[in-house]
């Protein structure tokens, strides 16, 4: 079997063990992954930059768990409940579809700690009329 590092850059990695459908029907946490999944294998070491989830901010729309390629957006109970780091490549996908003003999904250095993250998040951007 071929580790992460072994794959061709862009190379499309099927998740499921059985039809995607069936399986997305299911919590992430009980569905049968392939071997060679994001879910199963870590891709953690790829990344630079980290989402930070600010529930204060969140509408709980769930894009951000909609979009994300590695399922590394948690939510219990509807709501969301932050980020797997174990599993979360870095890719800012649900930072860029966050419709919150500002972003309930911020990027941070992977090495900052999410707290002083929380501490510095920007304010509302007031709407300019000209």
């Amino acid at each position: 079997m071929k580790g992460w590092n072994d794959f061709e850059i862009g190379a499309v990695l099927f998740p499921f063990e059985g039809k995607a459908q069936n399986e997305l029907e299911a919590h992430n946490s009980d569905r049968k992954y392939t071997s060679d999944s994001s879910f199963n294998s870590s891709v953690a070491h790829w990344r630079v930059e980290k989402p930070v989830h600010n529930s204060e901010v969140c509408i709980n729309c769930f894009n951000c768990w909609v979009y994300c390629p590695d399922a590394a957006i948690l939510a219990r109970d509807d709501k969301l409940s932050g980020v797997d780091y174990v599993h979360c490549k870095g890719c800012g996908i649900c930072v860029d579809v966050c419709p919150t003003n500002p972003k309930s999904l911020l990027m941070f250095s992977d090495h900052e700690n999410n707290q002083t993250a929380l501490k510095n998040w920007p304010k509302k951007e007031e709407k300019r009329k000209d």
